[in-house]
């Protein structure tokens, strides 16, 4: 009785496996188009086989890195593709761009701050030493060699705020 069960389960599993086409490795990119493949100059991929994780396909259609789904499949993905983003108003970006303005030029305002009371303290390199300081003569060093890495970083991020502030649209 058993032999009748496996034998059909056995030819199932057999003719299933002769009815998979061979799939091909280009780089990255696996493919079972065989004139695509040969153009190429793909290898045929032997063993186990490919595991084909189908997720979202960028957009412009080229390369996802995964075997291309059946022709069956291909309009209904097409269908299901999402519309183009709507562009907003004038008004509406203009509004965005005054708000992002009105942030980076805050942010501006804090950074020179920052940099100002930074330099005021740095004293053009003798800054005032502290009890601690003199007491402990090797912390003085160290904290004028912070003060000017404190100052560099702060001077880029004034220089960067005002590089994205020149990107934004004037009003």
């Amino acid at each position: 009785m058993k032999k009748f069960f496996v034998l059909p389960l056995l030819m199932t599993i057999v003719t299933a496996a002769w009815s998979q086409d061979v799939i091909y490795r280009c780089g990255n990119e696996y493919t079972n188009n065989v004139s695509q493949a040969k153009a190429k100059g793909c290898k045929p991929v032997d063993g186990s086989g490919v595991t084909v994780i189908h997720g979202t396909r960028p957009s412009g259609g080229g390369g996802s890195g995964a075997a291309p789904a059946p022709k069956a499949a291909r309009p209904a993905a097409a269908a299901s593709s999402s519309p183009a983003p709507v562009r907003s108003d004038n008004a509406a970006q203009k509004a965005r761009d005054s708000d992002a303005r009105a942030i980076l030029q805050s942010e501006l305002n804090k950074a020179q701050a920052r940099l100002n009371s930074l330099r005021a303290e740095y004293n053009d390199g003798n800054p005032v030493r502290t009890a601690l300081e003199l007491r402990n003569p090797q912390g003085y060093p160290e904290r004028v060699d912070k003060l000017k890495a404190d100052i560099a970083r702060q001077e880029s991020d004034v220089a960067g705020i005002r590089r994205e502030l020149d990107r934004l649209p004037a009003n």
